[in-house]
């Protein structure tokens, strides 16, 4: 099967500082990819080359012609004198199966909140639900774990996973949260405005390259481990059960 995008040796210059240097990189379908990095390594710079954002300096895109793509933002502001609703949001995007989605990713019961009132795990579901609406196949997530504690993290890897399977769609996964991500994906790609290493996440927690670029505490740190727990919890970090969630922690 072809790419869903395939990129041959981009470079990305900004006036004097060099962002991204000759990088070559393909997603796959149906595969999860995580873009891993320290802040500044040119992740989210790299994602907006791939996705026709921006220009690079040199370099080649080649996308898919069947390529849909549903993107979640790093950040998402909305001003406050705009008493703007979820469900109105997500009708920006498509009015067929708001309530579906809703349901599916636990928003119901935000549909009527204005989105500035949204705490920043409700706004992440939020713009999840939009990005799906668009019925992608390439589902691009920049840092969704901003603003969700650690319980919520390991909810929302796992409802990655799901999508991607419910879907049969391929994810693309900026983060420097490694230590979550590296268990819920199929690639990792290591990124410091060069690829430092790449491959599957247990190879790429042990290349030298990593450990360097974290230093071997970082790299130990961030070791894969399994989240063991007695509850559950929404991709918001409420406490749940199977009546759903109560709100607390």
């Amino acid at each position: 099967m072809q790419s869903l995008i395939a990129a041959d040796q981009l470079s990305l210059t900004l006036g004097q500082t060099n962002i991204l240097d000759r990088i070559s990189i393909s997603i796959e379908p149906n595969e999860i990819v995580t873009l891993v990095g320290p802040n500044g390594a040119g992740k989210s710079s790299l994602v907006k080359v791939l996705l026709g954002l921006i220009s690079p300096s040199s370099g080649e895109v080649h996308r898919h012609p069947s390529l849909k793509i549903g993107y979640v933002p790093q950040h998402f502001n909305v001003d406050p004198s705009m008493p703007m609703s979820v469900r109105y949001l997500l009708s920006q995007a498509s009015n067929d199966g708001i309530d579906a989605i809703a349901e599916r990713l636990t928003i119901s019961h935000l549909l009527d909140r204005p989105v500035y009132r949204l705490s920043g795990g409700e706004k992440q579901r939020v713009l999840m639900a939009r990005a799906l609406l668009l019925k992608p196949n390439l589902l691009v997530l920049d840092e969704p774990a901003q603003g969700v504690d650690v319980g919520g993290q390991v909810e929302l890897y796992a409802l990655i996973n799901q999508l991607r399977d419910e879907l049969d769609c391929s994810v693309l996964v900026i983060s420097h949260d490694l230590h979550l991500v590296m268990a819920s994906t199929d690639r990792v790609i290591c990124l410091n405005h060069h690829i430092c290493c790449h491959g599957l996440p247990t190879d790429v927690q042990s290349d030298p390259a990593y450990k360097a670029l974290l230093g071997e505490r970082g790299a130990q740190a961030l070791a894969l481990y399994q989240h063991h727990h007695d509850h559950h919890h929404g991709i918001d970090g409420d406490v749940c059960n199977d009546g759903g969630c109560d709100g607390t922690h």
